[in-house]
């Protein structure tokens, strides 16, 4: 899983993104929905990059820079950071005064956070370069509606901006704490007796997962006995390990949600998360992914419509691999014509021949396991850390994107999974079954 949550010594407000058109009350940009995640291009001081739209991020964040994407930054200073995880703050770039657009939409005066070395390895993760993450620096001054079907954001001017009237959509207050957006939700943590727990949450879209609930923000918030421990993503302060189950229900207003699953944090893990001291957790991008999400940053409002998502189950990667996109390699591919018999066209089957004419090479993707979870069943199979993934049930992996990979051990219990990998100079084949464990 992904997991983006930036936090610096200090929140800077800033003067804001405008429409250029003043005319224009909306602005449509389309974007990419992968692993969850919404993907935007932005040009940094004219140069387009591609970033994760983060509601859970109060920074413009640039981590992922090479000589090719040289975007001049300005007015440099050096600053720490600290993030969720257990490890040591780390030093980073501050530059000020930058210009950031977004099509019809630009600020001229924009603070960007510049992570010298890429912790979070986010490009790896999505088998797509990404440069960064940016969030309320954008939306605040702008309502939004975000359709992950149509995959297109719609910008508002706030001030003409009204909610349509919806008998089939709850509206709900949000509040903005340092650049962060909070919304009140209901989970249900006894199996057996139907009571709600009231909680804060963050609205999360940088965070792939369902939900994340912090063990002890209060008395039963505890991780429940069905669980696993598990690798939830990256952090700038390290690698974040929660304890993944499942919750009987959560409540979005009218909205009741079943058998989400939630990943339980514990409370060294969480004390850099603390910016509101009520926070209970996160509502991530696979719980959003299930609305059309409005919310109108300004007034402070976020409204929700089911969408053709909504009724989907929640699966996770029942694996126990975490896998990483690895580069360029070089493929040898044969080209085929094939000949057909004319005169037999009636025939059950007609007589066809096939001859390899000529080989070409071609650049395709390549995959790695980047980790392997403890007593999972790719563990007990053998599989370990840097072995390369050559197939997956027969189809080579560089005819998959890792999106497409991640699915594949995610479909369902007990389903057998064949894996050929390299192992340093060694091909070596694998197989076992998903197994189901909350």
């Amino acid at each position: 899983m992904i997991f983006l949550c930036l936090l610096s010594l200090n929140f800077r407000a800033q003067e804001g993104f405008r429409f250029l058109n003043q005319t224009k009350n909306k602005v449509r940009v389309d974007f990419k929905l992968i692993n969850n995640l919404i993907v935007i291009p932005l040009k940094i001081n004219n140069k387009e990059l591609s970033f994760v739209l983060d509601t859970g991020s109060n920074k413009t964040i640039l981590f992922n820079i090479s000589d090719n994407d040289s975007i001049g930054l300005k007015n440099v200073e050096k600053i720490t950071l600290q993030g969720l995880g257990k490890g040591n703050a780390i030093e980073a770039i501050l530059s000020q005064k930058n210009t950031i657009s977004l099509q019809n939409i630009q600020s001229e005066n924009e603070t960007i956070y510049v992570i010298l070395r890429d912790y979070f390895d986010l490009s790896g993760k999505m088998g797509v370069t990404i440069h960064g993450i940016i969030g309320h620096n954008l939306l605040k001054d702008f309502a939004i509606k975000i359709n992950y079907v149509t995959k297109k954001i719609d910008f508002y001017q706030s001030k003409n901006f009204e909610f349509k009237k919806c008998k089939k959509c709850a509206i709900l207050p949000i509040k903005v704490i340092r650049g962060k957006p909070f919304i009140e939700a209901k989970v249900q943590l006894d199996t057996i007796k139907r009571i709600f727990t009231d909680v804060n949450l963050l609205i999360d879209s940088g965070g792939s997962d369902a939900l994340w609930l912090f063990e002890n923000s209060k008395d039963n918030i505890k991780t429940p006995f069905n669980f696993f421990n598990d690798i939830l993503g990256e952090g700038l302060s390290g690698t974040i390990y929660g304890n993944r189950s499942r919750i009987p229900a959560l409540q979005l207003k009218f909205f009741e949600i079943p058998k989400p699953t939630v990943s339980f944090l514990d409370s060294v893990t969480t004390i850099n998360a603390k910016i509101f001291k009520e926070r209970n957790g996160s509502l991530g991008s696979e719980i959003l992914k299930r609305f059309t999400v409005w919310i109108d940053y300004p007034k402070k409002l976020m409204m929700l419509k089911k969408n053709s998502n909504f009724s989907r189950d929640f699966n996770y990667n029942m694996s126990g691999l975490e896998v990483v996109y690895n580069g360029k390699q070089l493929v040898k591919e044969a080209e085929t014509k094939t000949f057909t018999d004319s005169y037999n066209q009636k025939t059950e089957s007609n007589n066809t021949v096939s001859f390899v004419t000529n080989f070409s090479y071609k650049f395709k993707p390549s995959f790695i396991i980047k980790s392997v979870v403890l007593n999972s069943p790719a563990y007990h199979a053998g599989l370990k850390k840097d072995d390369v993934i050559l197939s997956i049930n027969a189809i080579q992996a560089y005819e998959l994107s890792l999106e497409k990979i991640i699915e594949k051990f995610q479909e369902k219990d007990e389903k057998k999974i064949k894996l050929t990998v390299r192992r340093k100079d060694e091909k070596l084949k694998f197989e076992f079954f998903l197994k189901q464990k909350i």
